[in-house]
């Protein structure tokens, strides 16, 4: 244990102020006594600027503005002694208004007699600052404003010398073109999906997808309970051989139990959709290509199984999984007819504008709950109610027992809206009537909104599964219109 330090001052040699014995620091002006000898007197030291008394600072001396040293002032600017009662070094100054050049350790060097820079001692430092002056102390050279402005630099730039490390860290940024975060905005995301700083998992492009052209628009999303959007769908207008429009929209659900189910309903939605473009153009009778286009959607899911491993995967992996699948519903509005096709249970409403008319469903599902309705089982209350009611018959795949497009033509004698959907908006919607209720009135003149719409009822009811909607309308022809 150490002793406490004690002297014989009754007063403070820099302000006079009374002490004790056992003091180390003067209370008024915190000099210190303990270095000061005891046969020390007041006068024996004379501090630069006396305690309590204003300054009359100089003005600051003129400068270039392109200096790096621009208002800055240097030691050798101020009149003073130090505490030792000797005068404050001066810095050389050059021609261009800058200190001196700086020696090896970012210090300025200090000038010989002919006005150089003296050789720096053995461990790189000046030779002046090296050497103590009278009574001990060591003359400082005065910092260099551009040792500041360095440090600022290496803050700024990532892994600059002398950036201390937070700063390093703190100021490093994802190079340009990198996929930000949408949490933190700081972070790179990975091949995965994740921030590699928050780790927050980032909206894939499917999660939630919208699309509107004059004649048709869709929404999809991927709802509230599921982790990725296996719903796909593809809209288009394109012009048949005597220049009258036609619209298309296609629109699939992947099957969650199948293995690759979002690729299953994209390959079909795209494959589909490419085939109408060829046919209807071409002439082909709008059912007629309606039927090719299930026919091509089913080929492209059906090349999915062929390639059993994707992405690296295990090559036996596939052996245990049931092939790629989806359902597929479409509906083409062309020379005054409605055309709709389908596997599976992916649905398509006819809504007329006028709401006093009465809606219909065009589609028949194909799935466990419809066949006992068909064969007069069960009610059709009683056939959905069953756990097994969306157990599905038919669908696109490498595995389907037999592919059964459905087609079937219409000619509506009013305008109207034709709803593509999947499950995961009818299921909150299921009789024609109630889904006559949620589609907006205004529908015909404003399509996209029309579909947010409906994704938005959807999601409000529980959003339990992907939700994909498409709106076309149908306008009749200026010929007039046969029997619906």
């Amino acid at each position: 244990m150490s002793k406490l330090p004690q002297h014989d001052l009754s007063a403070c040699p820099g302000c006079a102020e009374p002490v004790e014995s056992i003091d180390r620091f003067c209370g008024a002006c915190g000099h210190d006594l303990a270095a000061v000898p005891a046969a020390a007197v007041p006068e024996s030291d004379r501090p630069t600027v006396a305690i309590g008394t204003p300054v009359d600072w100089p003005e600051p001396p003129s400068r270039d503005p392109n200096s790096l040293s621009t208002a800055t002032q240097h030691p050798g600017d101020l009149p003073g002694t130090d505490s030792g009662g000797r005068d404050l070094p001066t810095l050389a100054v050059r021609t261009d208004g800058l200190p001196s050049a700086p020696g090896t350790h970012g210090q300025p060097t200090a000038s010989g007699a002919d006005g150089q820079p003296s050789a720096p001692g053995a461990d790189g430092q000046p030779a002046a600052a090296q050497a103590p002056a009278a009574g001990g102390d060591f003359t400082l050279a005065a910092p260099d404003p551009r040792a500041a402005v360095a440090a600022v630099a290496a803050v700024a730039v990532p892994g600059a010398q002398g950036a201390p490390q937070g700063a390093q860290q703190a100021a490093a940024t994802p190079p340009a073109g990198t996929k930000l975060c949408v949490a933190c905005r700081a972070g790179a995301v990975d091949s995965d999906g994740y921030c590699e700083n928050c780790g927050h998992a980032q909206p894939r492009e499917r999660d939630h997808m919208e699309e509107e052209l004059s004649t048709v628009a869709a929404v999809s999303d991927r709802g509230l309970r599921h982790h990725r959007n296996e719903d796909a769908f593809a809209i288009s207008a394109t012009a048949l051989p005597d220049g009258s429009p036609a619209t298309l929209a296609i629109v699939c659900d992947g099957v969650s139990s199948a293995t690759r189910p979002d690729e299953a309903s994209s390959a079909a939605a795209r494959a589909a959709g490419q085939c109408l473009l060829t046919a209807l153009p071409r002439g082909t009778h709008p059912q007629q290509a309606m039927h090719e286009a299930i026919v091509a959607a089913a080929e492209a899911v059906n090349a999915l199984a062929e390639d059993p491993a994707p992405d690296g995967a295990d090559p036996e992996s596939h052996r245990h999984q049931n092939a790629p699948a989806c359902t597929i519903v479409g509906a083409i509005v062309a020379d005054g007819l409605l055309i709709v096709g389908w596997v599976g249970d992916s649905r398509a409403y006819w809504v007329p504008d006028d709401r006093t008319s009465p809606p219909a469903r065009l589609t028949q599902d194909d799935s466990w709950a419809a066949q006992m309705v068909a064969a007069g089982l069960m009610n059709e209350a009683e056939a959905y109610a069953d756990e097994r009611a969306h157990a599905i018959t038919g669908w696109l795949g490498a595995d389907a027992y037999e592919l059964e497009p459905h087609t079937a033509a219409f000619k509506p004698d009013r305008p109207g809206v034709v709803v593509v959907c999947t499950d995961g908006l009818w299921n909150y919607a299921e009789a024609a009537g109630e889904m006559a209720r949620v589609v907006p009135a205004d529908t015909a003149g404003r399509l996209l909104h029309g579909a947010q719409v409906l994704v938005g009822h959807a999601l409000d009811g529980g959003g339990h599964d992907n939700v994909t909607v498409a709106l076309l309308p149908f306008t009749l022809s200026p010929q007039g219109a046969g029997s619906a």
